[in-house]
């Protein structure tokens, strides 16, 4: 093929459906795939570059359909952790997004749970009064990655009704979906929402089935990180289940899990209850990352109606407020997911602290730190949170081995990170190590040591079952035609190294990757390449 710009040969053809593997030749032409055949077909005098893959696995990019790379885009849009984990596009907006900034949002950046944007970015983004003016601005500016993103629920019920607590009025709803059909027309994947977090937790069902019914107008998706994945888990997805059913709206489940000891058996039934739903016509699944801990702000083990109207730190100085969220947290009413009380003290370890002075708290366990304060472990979280003056990245350690595996091998469920992209030469503190390892992990834990998964379905779950899912055309699969986003990998050697207490670690075993057919990974470093594009959902 006389155009050919690069001809990948000798390598394991998994083509992201999950059919068997194949030896096989793959041919680039600019940014697309020009063609695929048995191994030896194509003659290589013909290619400007010829990439010898033998030994190697030959696949689509991997799609994150959680990504949070909204504020590390900010400063570093070559996302070094998730290139070196084989993904070519980030999907984000769980909660919140930058934009549309306007109604009753104070700032652009004031719900995002772990950071602010800066005061450059702060400004610039109040002029992104539409959806698509923030995505645009980061294609113009160049990222290693293609990326897109739902509109963050929180940020829909903020524009609406601000950060107030109550039901909204009929008004408040019609500007809730206003914003919302103009973000799916702008491109947005749907409206992600998040129901333990203000003011998404301040979201009655009603007002998302409204919500629902505009994303689902236009094909998209209602995904949501379910308003209890513990206590109170069933009750929670039945929500989801009416919201779909209600709002005539696909639904995804964010993070599938089943947190706390005395919870974790509930992930047979909630299984169940999926698998009934999608035979009674509801089109409902789910994706997950591997790892036993999640990771959220430590101001998530407090009430969330301590945050509304935006006054958690005045709420957290007023010595009666105090008392009432101290209360509340060491007894919890049932309404809303107590962290801590789900798996005591000793399963949370905060991380993301920036005073130095707390430095010396970080990757301790909180009953280790309320010892060494010298005070009860609420009193510790409490006054942490309030003299740190943000959230507190905090992993919890939750979930069971057995329910991950179990997971996994559901054909519904789909891989995420739940991170945003990270370089390690840049890092500080501690992190999840999620956003370094998760697709790695996948590929050396669960598919060649435990054999929990076959290669193959590995693959589609990072790949065309995600493009799928998203309605994302000509991405997700090794076709002639389709965009050039592909991964070459060592199966037998893929792993990640990233761990609780040492994170800023990158996986090996991903030797190139290449995004809309410019090569963003060579031999395992990051080239500095950012042919990434702003993708958009079903309603563009």
């Amino acid at each position: 093929m006389a155009d050919t710009t690069v001809l990948i040969t000798n390598g394991r053809v998994v083509d992201g459906t999950g059919n068997p593997w194949f030896f096989g030749d793959v041919a680039l032409s600019g940014d697309r795939i020009a063609a695929i055949a048995p191994a030896g077909r194509f003659d290589p005098a013909h290619a400007a570059e010829v990439v010898d893959a033998a030994g190697m696995v030959v696949c689509p990019g991997f799609i994150d359909i959680q990504s949070h790379s909204i504020l590390p885009f900010l400063s570093d849009t070559r996302s070094v952790s998730k290139v070196t984990q084989g993904v070519t596009t980030e999907i984000m907006g769980e909660v919140w997004t930058p934009a549309p900034f306007g109604g009753r949002i104070a700032s652009p950046f004031g719900t995002s749970l772990l950071g602010r944007g800066g005061a450059e970015w702060e400004e610039r983004a109040r002029s992104w009064t539409r959806f698509r003016y923030w995505l645009e601005a980061f294609e113009a500016r160049g990222v290693s990655v293609n990326f897109g993103s739902v509109i963050g629920g929180g940020t829909v019920r903020e524009y609406g009704k601000g950060l107030e607590l109550g039901a909204p009025t009929a008004d408040e709803v019609a500007a809730m979906c206003r914003v919302t059909r103009e973000a799916m027309e702008d491109g947005a994947f749907g409206v992600g929402t998040a129901l333990i977090y203000p003011p998404g937790a301040f979201a009655g069902t009603d007002e998302l089935v409204e919500i629902a019914r505009v994303v689902g107008e236009y094909g998209g998706l209602y995904i949501t990180h379910l308003r209890s994945e513990g206590d109170r888990f069933l009750e929670a997805l039945e929500e989801a289940i009416e919201i779909g059913t209600r709002g005539n709206c696909a639904v995804e489940i964010y993070h599938l899990k089943a947190t706390a000891p005395r919870n974790w058996h509930k992930m047979h039934a909630v299984i169940a209850r999926i698998e009934r739903a999608r035979a009674e016509g509801l089109d409902i699944a789910a994706d997950m990352y591997p790892y036993i801990a999640s990771g959220t702000g430590l101001s998530a083990a407090l009430p969330p109606w301590a945050s509304a109207d935006g006054a958690l730190f005045d709420n957290l100085r007023d010595p009666a407020m105090r008392a009432s969220i101290r209360h509340e947290v060491l007894e919890p009413s049932g309404d809303w997911e107590a962290q801590v009380t789900q798996v005591g003290p000793e399963g949370v370890m905060p991380v993301g602290f920036r005073k130095p002075e707390n430095a010396q708290y970080a990757g301790k366990r909180l009953a280790e730190i309320a010892e060494m304060r010298g005070e009860h472990w609420v009193d510790s979280l409490i006054g942490l949170i309030a003299d740190e003056g943000q959230a507190i990245s905090t992993i919890y350690f939750k979930m069971s081995e057995e329910n991950l595996a179990l997971q996994l091998q559901q054909p519904w469920v789909k891989i995420s990170t739940d991170a945003g992209g990270i370089d390690p030469a840049h890092a500080t503190g501690l992190t999840h190590p999620r956003a370094y390892g998760t697709y790695p992990r996948v590929l050396g834990k669960y598919v060649r040591e435990e054999h929990v998964l076959t290669l193959e379905d590995a693959v589609r779950k990072m790949s065309s079952a995600v493009a799928d899912r998203l309605g994302l055309q000509e991405r997700g699969l090794l076709r002639a035609g389709n965009y050039a986003d592909i991964v070459i990998f060592d199966p037998a050697t893929v792993t990640d190294h990233a761990t609780f207490a040492a994170p800023h670690q990158l996986s090996t075993g991903i030797r190139d990757v290449w995004v809309n057919g410019g090569r963003v990974l060579a031999s395992g470093a990051h080239t500095g390449a950012t042919p990434g594009r702003f993708v958009k959902g079903p309603g563009a």
